[in-house]
């Protein structure tokens, strides 16, 4: 067994991760309708699913402006033919491999945001994933917009998990993070897990920072408890995404008290070969999304549920010379689910008023979370996100 002292402990997510600590456990159903059963979530409760796509997905080769002659030039070995498009409406279409989303659309269980982005964008991964997980564009901020919502609402662990190894900015706040959970990792021996308890004692000579690291890792202890019946058999599934929803679903059927839950995928920095490698991570997108929601669709608390998707940022209008594009501005956010309101919101942005190649954002991403906030999560957004932003009426009524 490692040696691991309590300095090593508190150094946090580094030892942690390497040790494994971050998973789910070979598990019985018992152990967690012991939780559902005396801390169930509420019936009628919201339930968020939010989806990180890593790495700036081309939302023109989403959301496709078939009918637009300047898609055509900007693009003119890129861009799809109308024929190959799923077409929404005239003008619009979804791309290709976007077959189980063209199903939702028509049954009003889409929601497509236009033209999101946020003031001044920036056209760094990090730094633009990071204005999107802390809802602060004006300046750099410790703690994500999720997390400043489990700051103002108790303390309990499962309140929000993230899916995966890596617990990401969105997730974390001043005084409680979500739990992290990855189904893919190997439970500890017995004597490990004895060992990692007693450092997490709380020590009242640790400074708040040291405190926050034994705080989290009693949290996802709590977790592993909570989550501990969930069956493995899509875990070890090959894509990820698919992986991930399930047990999101698992979750949700057996009234586990999470609000909010935070899965991912990436690939989609796609400079070269765009169109092959985008439509392969889009049909994965598709089949996990819908094979999520269909595998909800009859449950009771299947309504409860809504699946935000978003990426940092979009792609330029223009295609590049690798037939790949670069890293651009706004893009569309998606929501489904049996209670969004579904069909286009926001307005379209044009393809040839541009700021230097870029599209101008015509929505800002935190209206979206203002929403989510106040109509999924019951919670006042003013705390999150700020004054001065709306409901843009992206969930039913």
């Amino acid at each position: 067994m490692p040696q691991v002292s309590r300095r090593q402990f508190l150094v946090g997510t580094g030892v942690l991760g390497a040790l494994g600590v971050v998973g789910a456990s070979a598990i019985t159903w018992d152990e967690l309708h012991q939780r559902a059963t005396t801390t169930p979530l509420a019936a009628g409760s919201g339930i968020l699913v939010v989806l990180t796509l890593y790495g700036g997905n081309d939302g023109i080769s989403t959301v496709i402006p078939y009918a637009d002659n300047a898609y055509h030039d900007a693009r003119p070995e890129l861009a799809y033919r109308p024929e190959e498009v799923l077409h929404l409406d005239d003008r619009l279409g979804l791309n290709p491999a976007l077959k189980g989303l063209s199903g939702l659309w028509q049954n009003r269980q889409l929601a497509i945001v236009r033209g999101v982005g946020y003031p001044r964008p920036d056209h760094s991964h990090f730094r633009s994933m990071d204005i999107w997980q802390t809802a602060s564009p004006d300046e750099p901020v410790p703690t994500g917009w999720i997390g400043r919502w489990l700051d103002a609402t108790g303390d309990d662990p499962v309140r929000a998990v993230n899916i995966g190894p890596v617990l990401p900015q969105l997730a974390m706040g001043a005084k409680h993070t979500a739990a992290a959970l990855d189904p893919s990792s190997a439970p500890l021996s017995a004597d490990l897990a004895a060992t990692l308890s007693g450092l997490a004692a709380n020590d009242p000579d640790d400074s708040p920072a040291r405190g926050r690291v034994c705080t989290g890792y009693q949290a996802e202890q709590t977790v592993r408890q909570t989550f501990s019946a969930l069956k493995q058999a899509k875990g070890q599934a090959a894509d990820a995404l698919v992986a991930q929803l399930d047990l999101v679903s698992q979750c949700i059927k057996a009234g586990v008290p999470t609000r909010v839950y935070s899965v991912s995928l990436g690939g989609f920095d796609t400079h070269a070969d765009e169109r092959h490698t985008q439509e392969q991570l889009l049909g994965r997108l598709d089949a996990a999304v819908t094979g999520f929601l269909k595998d909800l669709s009859t449950h009771p608390r299947g309504r409860d549920v809504v699946l935000l998707a978003y990426s940092e940022f979009g792609r330029r209008v223009a295609a590049n010379a690798s037939q790949g594009t670069d890293h651009g501005t706004a893009g569309p956010v998606l929501l489904a689910g049996a209670g969004v309101a579904g069909g286009f919101h926001g307005d379209e942005p044009s393809l040839t008023d541009l700021d230097n190649g870029d599209l101008k954002a015509t929505v800002d991403f935190r209206d979206i979370y203002h929403e989510l906030l106040h109509r999924v999560l019951d919670a006042d957004p003013v705390a999150v996100v700020g004054s001065g932003r709306r409901d843009l009426g992206v969930l039913s009524a």
